[in-house]
């Protein structure tokens, strides 16, 4: 007899049919797929207690089309209006395009468009050709009342793109994703907001040949979004590259900007640093699209040197050894590494299962005493000068073996390379078959890192039949991020919710920061006010009342700044 064959899914590997509610929420490439393997499928079997039979048929696909009737609330005179500014081809009222656009990839989005749910949308989508149709667009709907929003990337994990109070949304990507300048003296690039990122680091890798520069320069700048992420977005959210460790976080590549507002346009002063003041151009950073729209920003850039490149991994013994190393090396002043990661036990297991460890490896490790749910994986990359490189990974190399790490060679790292982009595609599997994922990230100072560790793990591991995998991947030398990522089955929207927001609060409440590269859109906007305070939020408001006096930009919770006191979330 044959044996029988082993079961696996019909993991989706078509693309979402157009116009159904899968194209909206799909993360990516339509046509880019990443399944769990065989010893990830089996790890979710046995940890939410599921059988093949389980596993048979899709509840949440959302391959249906979209089926909604909204027509657009602006009035004739104003549609027309708008549509003298920018033309006919560049104006979309049809309810698939309007739903597309005020979507961005939370969970929640996707769990809600899986389950038919549409919330609100934008009563006209519009695609501004340059900078002068955003200050028509934008002076026509302070004179009339109309909120504007906008959409670059569209790869918000914080609500941030939901037209609450319906208006016009803006997409910068159709038009303005140009990269407009580069400066080989001042080693600057400046660019539209709407480019996005494979776009920018290709024409920095080919400036010899795109611009006749002396060099090939790269943007440092990495998030895991990157295919499908633009440069005014990570701007606007204080975005945090994978690289971040050694070129800095969003914030810190930003020499100028120039923004659109209600009341007048400005561009900020393109000096290295200057003594003028607090900085206006520090304020628009993260600010969400809530004073004004960005229309041109000047970045810094770096030499691209990938022939220097060098990768390495280890394996600690455990969190505390992990935790240690990794502060000695952000304190230890003989350089960084660009990536830097160190996964906590369960991620190191789960990971292992996921990517699959060769038996003969793993027995290795455990002969050493590296037990698993014990061990932590670190994997990173060092990049620059070869000098500099080469003794950057020595002194890694030093720390990391003081710490009693093995060091396991460059293959981990590199093999994480090659897919770090592709992980999110695995969220569209699991939520087919009514199994969530979903991350919440924090900033910490090293002497709370543990506590918030732990605490918030606990949390989380409370829930019965509950992963949670964490990281840290953003050092510096007062601390890092943690990085949570939870996976569990929820009978509701609501009770994924209530989860979330319990989670939130215990991050809080153990001092890791409200957020640490993902912005705040309107996910996080309730616990704003209690992280910062009244007076930082009453300045931040008094700055939104300057430029945007009748509240039309991006309305509706972005940043707390318009939220009701009842709406705010309390300590």
């Amino acid at each position: 007899m044959k044996p029988e064959k082993k079961f696996r899914p019909a993991w989706s590997n078509e693309p979402p049919p157009p116009g159904s509610y899968r194209a909206i929420f799909k993360f990516g490439d339509p046509t880019g797929f990443k399944h769990p393997s065989d010893n990830w499928y089996a790890m979710l079997k046995e940890v939410f207690a599921l059988g093949d039979d389980d596993f048979r048929t899709k509840p949440f696909e959302g391959r249906s089309p979209l089926e909604l009737v909204r027509p657009p609330r602006l009035k004739e005179r104003q549609i027309s209006d708008l549509t003298a500014i920018v033309g006919p081809e560049n104006i979309a009222a049809d309810e698939y395009t309007r739903a597309r656009h005020a979507y961005g990839k939370t969970t929640e989005e996707m769990m809600e468009l899986s389950r038919g749910v549409v919330r609100e949308i934008a009563d006209l989508v519009v695609h501004p050709r340059h900078k002068d149709d955003v200050r028509r667009l934008v002076a026509y709907c302070h004179r009339e009342n109309i909120p504007v929003y906008a959409f670059s990337g569209g790869s918000s994990v914080t609500l941030g793109l939901r037209p609450v109070r319906g208006g016009i949304t803006l997409v910068m990507n159709t038009h303005m994703n140009r990269f407009l300048e580069l400066n080989e003296d001042n080693q600057t690039a400046r660019v539209q907001p709407g480019i996005f990122g494979p776009a920018y680091e290709k024409a920095l890798n080919r400036a010899p040949e795109r611009f006749r520069a002396g060099r090939r320069y790269t943007g440092g700048h990495f998030p895991q979004s990157f295919e499908h992420s633009t440069v005014g977005g990570w701007v606007v959210t204080l975005g945090s590259g994978q690289a971040s460790t050694y070129y800095g976080d969003a914030a810190d590549l930003v020499v100028s900007q120039e923004y659109v507002t209600p009341v007048g346009d400005f561009k900020t002063l393109a000096y290295p640093a200057t003594a003028t003041g607090p900085k206006v151009g520090d304020l628009m950073k993260g600010a969400e699209g809530t004073f004004g729209i960005l229309v041109e920003v000047t970045m810094r850039v770096f030499r691209h040197m990938p022939a220097n490149q060098r990768h390495f991994s280890f394996m600690f013994p455990n969190w505390q050894a992990a935790v240690e190393a990794s502060r000695e090396i952000a304190q230890g002043e003989f350089g960084r590494p660009a990536v830097y990661r160190i996964s906590d036990p369960e991620e190191t297991d789960r990971g292992l299962k996921l990517y699959g460890i060769p038996k003969l490896v793993d027995r290795f490790l455990q002969k050493r005493g590296f037990e698993p749910m014990a061990r932590c994986l670190c994997l990173g990359n060092v990049e620059g000068d070869r000098d500099y490189t080469r003794l950057v990974k020595r002194k890694i190399r030093r720390v990391a073996r003081h710490y009693g790490a093995v060091y396991l060679g460059p293959y981990g790292s590199k093999k994480w390379a090659q897919t770090r982009y592709h992980e999110p595609y695995m969220r569209e599997d699991l939520n087919d078959f009514g199994i969530t994922i979903d991350t919440l990230e924090a900033g910490v100072t090293w002497d709370r890192l543990m506590t918030l560790h732990q605490e918030v793990r606990a949390y989380i591991k409370a829930r019965p039949r509950t992963i949670c995998m964490t990281h840290a991947s953003h050092f510096y030398p007062q601390g890092t991020n943690l990085y949570f990522i939870f996976i569990g089955r929820f009978e509701s929207v609501a009770d994924y919710r209530s989860f979330q927001a319990g989670i939130i609060d215990s991050i809080l409440a153990h001092g890791g920061s409200l957020s640490h590269h993902h912005g705040i859109g309107r996910l996080l906007a309730p616990w704003i006010e209690a992280h910062l305070g009244s007076e930082q939020m009453a300045v931040l408001r008094a700055v939104k009342q300057h430029f945007d006096p009748h509240g039309i930009m991006n309305p509706g919770g972005q940043l707390g700044l318009d939220l009701e006191a009842h709406e705010m979330r309390t300590p």
